[in-house]
């Protein structure tokens, strides 16, 4: 992750006029609209403003300027102040320079679906262990992964088959293997395991890796604001799950805290229980197109494998913006053919968790690792790739800041 500094972005001119009260429209079938009352009203006085002024800048409305470049922004939607800059150093943590030899190890990946090549969450789990590969002299790696429609047995037998091969640490990347970490740990109690975004495994032998998504989520949504020219957004999550809702919480929240007149679109693409919501592409681009056509034209993203969907929604409309998520998806070559519509990603990083996880076994000592990855370890951000935020770096710094020192307090429940 990284986060620079860039120059000041204000609030469009009268941002903060005739903001009107937050209204939920729809909650049926997990899907949420909220819209601002009084818009006419804002938009006749608006025109009248910007006419006397001989002005052309958008104000904001739900109708989007297809004329104008998406990236731009039209920040007549953000009606916050501008929160106070960062504190040189605030933002960032020293790196960890220490030589350790895990030349002796022999690592077990055990990926959720999508697996490598996802473009998100289990692309940033190997490129941690290709690190620690690269840099640790890691001999061997053992990957593996689950099925859409496999059975908790199909789970356990892929770390089981990895235990008793003498795979160790191994990795089970995904809550879905909670259950399976628990009946296979203590059957190999000199094995080292880990488990990404679960934190309900209580046993010596395994490490939680979990994060701080909803204040990574937070920055998403900040930053769909400051670049909306229609100040309506969108999110699509992949499975509606707790771990999801935290993506959820923290980008709604974000939203608000820039704008008090911005809409949401707040679908996901299966309930609870139906994991193929993290790897149908299909199915995420026919639920971003829909918000597009609603209006939407930032939508974020918390789908793994399915976000590819989204980008191609966006793409083709030809007016919409996306933020990816987990890994800098701007740079991710899978959904190269539509890099130029994604601004940012809330970067999770899975790939520091799983090499520093890697690091700490060769060294012996597991109790150094964060119990939580969040901003303040550098365990949640964004990514500048493209260039696309720059101009608002320093606005995304500063409510960084703010999370970390206390400031503000990010929920991990959607407040609707």
């Amino acid at each position: 992750m990284a986060a620079g500094y860039g120059s000041p972005v204000e609030p469009g001119s009268g941002a903060g006029l005739f903001a009107g009260t937050v209204v939920k429209e729809q909650r049926g079938g997990r899907s949420t609209v909220r819209g601002t009352r009084n818009r006419t009203l804002a938009a006749v006085a608006m025109a009248g403003v910007l006419a006397l002024a001989g002005c052309a800048k958008d104000s904001g409305n739900t109708g989007g300027d297809a004329a104008a470049p998406a990236d731009q922004g039209a920040q007549g939607c953000v009606t916050a102040p501008k929160p106070p800059a960062a504190a040189p150093g605030a933002t960032s943590q020293a790196q960890d320079g220490e030589k350790v030899d895990a030349s002796k190890l022999k690592v077990g990946l055990a990926y959720d679906v999508g697996g490598r090549g996802d473009a998100s969450f289990n692309d940033a789990a190997a490129a941690g262990a290709d690190k620690a590969k690269a840099e640790l002299g890691v001999p061997a790696i053992s990957e593996s992964t689950a099925t859409g429609t496999e059975s908790e047995d199909s789970k356990q037998q892929r770390l089981n088959q990895m235990a008793t091969e003498g795979f160790n640490p191994i990795i089970a990347v995904g809550f879905a293997y909670a259950d399976s970490i628990k009946a296979v740990a203590p059957k190999f109690p000199d094995t080292k395991f880990a488990i990404v975004d679960d934190d309900s495994v209580q046993a010596p032998n395994v490490t939680p890796l979990v994060f701080a998504e909803e204040q990574g989520s937070f920055l998403a949504g900040v930053a769909a604001v400051y670049k909306s020219k229609s100040c309506h957004v969108g999110f699509v999550g992949g499975v509606d799950t707790p771990l999801i809702q935290k993506f959820e919480a923290g980008f709604l929240q974000g939203v608000k805290a820039a704008s008090s007149k911005a809409k949401i679109e707040d679908e996901y693409l299966t309930p609870a229980g139906d994991i193929s919501g993290f790897n149908d592409p299909g199915k995420g681009n026919i639920k971003a197109a829909a918000q597009i056509n609603k209006g939407a034209d930032v939508i974020y993203h918390a789908a793994g494998a399915s976000g590819k969907g989204v980008f191609e929604a966006a793409k083709s409309s030809g007016k919409a913006l996306a933020i990816g998520v987990d890994s800098d998806q701007y740079n991710q070559k899978t959904v190269e053919n539509a890099k130029d519509v994604i601004i940012t990603s809330m970067i999770k990083r899975v790939d520091v968790a799983v090499f520093d996880f890697i690091k700490a076994v060769a060294k012996g000592d597991t109790t150094t690792l964060p119990k939580r990855f969040d901003l303040k370890v550098d365990g949640v951000g964004y990514a500048t790739s493209g260039g696309k935020v720059d101009d608002i770096k320093d606005v995304l710094d500063g409510y960084k800041a703010q999370i970390i020192s206390g400031a503000i307090t990010v929920s991990d429940k959607p407040q609707k």
